[in-house]
């Protein structure tokens, strides 16, 4: 369990410092709102739980 919030808006500044990026002011808010999107897919993924027994498929077959 998180104690602290996960600063989108931060992160992306942060990950386009790293990567050089040069992310125009009206491109960012769009940035950040898909990335909040990713973040509550993820945190809905993650949530899921699954049984110790399971074992990693080392190839996926739909």
């Amino acid at each position: 369990m998180r104690t602290e919030e996960f600063n989108v808006g931060e992160y992306v500044d942060q990950m386009a410092l790293l990567l050089d990026l040069q992310l125009r002011d009206e491109y960012r808010d769009g940035v950040v709102a898909n990335f909040e999107r990713i973040s509550a897919i993820a945190n809905l993924v993650n949530s899921f739980p699954l049984p110790e027994e399971i074992e990693v498929a080392t190839v996926f077959e739909p």
